[in-house]
């Protein structure tokens, strides 16, 4: 009987660490943290912009998530099964999540968020995942399973979307709902304030399953500038920000940084590419755009925008990670066979202005970005300057992010832009590449259209065997490298800063904020409200 009562007491410590406090921390306070742009939808899967999905993250759950060692783990899962060789996965919920307004979240809710996803009426990018079951299938209130009539790679990693609420959403038209500005979640977070291109506020969730988070509060500014931001950080007005390689290296040096932030630096998972619409006349001639790429010394931007603090890259994927085509060797920087090229495309310059021209139009572009980036503005500058070497004249605009998205982006009305992708953790780059994702509003603005490359990104999704999945990445990167509708140029280092008033962070290979509801900060330190 001892030994049971004591089996009881540990069993019970070890329930009570899940969900307090680990030693030393404490409950209060608030973070400030900024952003560049002002999320335009707060229910994810009508969202494409980082902005959205960063606030989303905190308010939503999903089945599965990314561990601190990049590896799927259950979320709202407590326990899932891979069945049939990979065709078939069996779920278990857990049976004490709950959204904001106090109701159960069941397999309900997940059925409910996959119908949404395949509905062609729901306004989405990332329907075609789950486009690909075959059945759904409801057990229980908290058990169900998800069929697929052959293996799928990223079956999985696709129920990493935040599930939504059926019993709020089923009756609602989601491009009107008050729901976008007033999300109905069940995560650590609850949205209290937002107030247009100035600030969100979120207030902490105390029903949470996993256990409340520390912070009682998550203030995210909206400032559209990278300097701007960096002064409010110096100024105390903020508590973290990424920052610019220039900030990093010189402007944050001395006593006063060392004794009130923490520097941190790693490898991104983003890339930041030149792309060009294919749409457009010139850029339709894969002569072109490889010119184009030969033009560039991305060495150049590495030091003069980075400052050395990034690598330069040739595809879609983080360099030195098992997916990334090592033996691709990158287009030389040489102007002159460049200009060898643009000649063969039918471009000369007839008038002796410096400009090539072809049936009689000069050959001028605008390459686009968004405002406040100060890194794409400086890359831009450099691309502008090199491509007037070579007798293209390019004009640079700067546009506020939602504006360029909605009435830009995804309108297919740009020339060329400078952009950046977030790296996933599983290589299928379907939604971005396929040819049926070319279609207002998707993910593939620039309208690539190439069938080797669709046909290689089905086959890579119905394989789970790495060696395969290897060779397909292998040659679609191939393709990319040829083919040229994005000019790769570099994937940098993340260079965050935080206040030292904020303790629990520790890196891992999945960055600093994978377990930011354990981030605390001490009762002495904890700013007014």
């Amino acid at each position: 009987m001892k030994f049971l009562n004591l089996v009881k007491i540990i069993c019970f410590l070890l329930i009570c660490s899940l969900t307090q406090p680990s030693l030393g921390a404490e409950f209060g306070g608030k973070i400030v943290l900024a952003m560049l742009g002002e999320p335009s939808n707060l229910i994810p899967p009508l969202a494409t912009d980082s902005a959205s999905h960063e606030v989303a993250d905190l308010i939503y759950v999903s089945l599965l998530k990314y561990d601190q060692n990049l590896r799927l783990v259950g979320w709202a899962a407590k326990d899932f099964k891979v069945l049939d060789g990979g065709k078939r996965f069996h779920f278990w919920l857990h049976k004490n999540i709950y959204w904001f307004d106090g109701k159960p979240l069941t397999a309900k809710d997940v059925y409910f968020t996959y119908k949404l996803m395949i509905d062609p009426k729901t306004p989405t990018a990332y329907g075609e995942d789950f486009k690909l079951v075959k059945n759904f299938k409801i057990i229980s209130p908290y058990e169900f399973e998800v069929t697929y009539p052959k293996v799928y790679a990223q079956a999985l990693a696709s129920w990493t979307i935040s599930i939504l609420p059926k019993h709020a959403l089923e009756k609602e038209n989601l491009l009107h709902t008050k729901y976008a500005r007033k999300p109905l979640g069940a995560g650590p977070y609850e949205l209290s304030q937002w107030i247009s291109g100035r600030r969100l506020i979120l207030k902490v969730n105390p029903n949470y399953f996993e256990g409340r988070a520390y912070l009682d509060r998550v203030i995210y500014r909206i400032i559209p500038d990278m300097g701007t931001m960096f002064l409010e950080l110096k100024a105390g007005n903020l508590d973290m920000m990424n920052l610019s390689p220039e900030q990093y290296k010189y402007q944050t040096r001395g006593d006063y940084w060392q004794t009130h932030f923490n520097k941190y630096q790693y490898l991104a998972f983003a890339y930041t590419y030149l792309g060009y619409n294919l749409r457009h006349p010139f850029f339709r001639d894969r002569r072109v755009r490889q010119a184009i790429a030969m033009a560039i010394n991305k060495k150049e931007i590495i030091q003069g925008v980075l400052l050395g603090l990034g690598k330069p890259t040739i595809g879609p994927y983080k360099p030195g990670t098992w997916v990334y085509n090592q033996k691709l060797k990158d287009f030389a920087y040489d102007p002159q066979k460049a200009k060898k090229l643009l000649a063969q495309a039918g471009f000369k310059d007839s008038n002796g202005d410096g400009i090539l021209e072809k049936n009689g139009r000069p050959f001028v572009f605008t390459l686009m970005t968004n405002q406040g980036n100060s890194l794409r503005l400086k890359t831009a500058i450099i691309i502008q300057y090199r491509l007037a070497q070579i007798g293209i004249k390019v004009k640079i605009r700067t546009v506020e992010w939602a504006t360029f998205i909605h009435d830009f982006i995804d309108k297919g009305r740009f020339e060329a832009v400078i952009l950046g992708w977030s790296i996933p953790q599983d290589p299928d780059l379907y939604d971005v590449w396929h040819s049926s994702r070319a279609v207002p509003g998707g993910l593939n603005f620039i309208d690539f259209k190439n069938k080797e490359v669709d046909e290689l990104l089905v086959k890579g999704r119905e394989t789970l065997d790495l060696v395969k999945r290897k060779q397909i990445y292998d040659r679609i990167q191939e393709i990319l490298h040829f083919e040229q509708p994005y000019c790769f140029l570099y994937v940098p280092m993340a260079l965050p800063i935080v206040s030292k008033r904020i303790h629990g962070i520790s890196p891992a290979p999945a960055g600093i904020d994978y377990n930011f509801i354990r981030w605390w900060i001490p009762k002495s330190a904890q700013l007014l409200p």
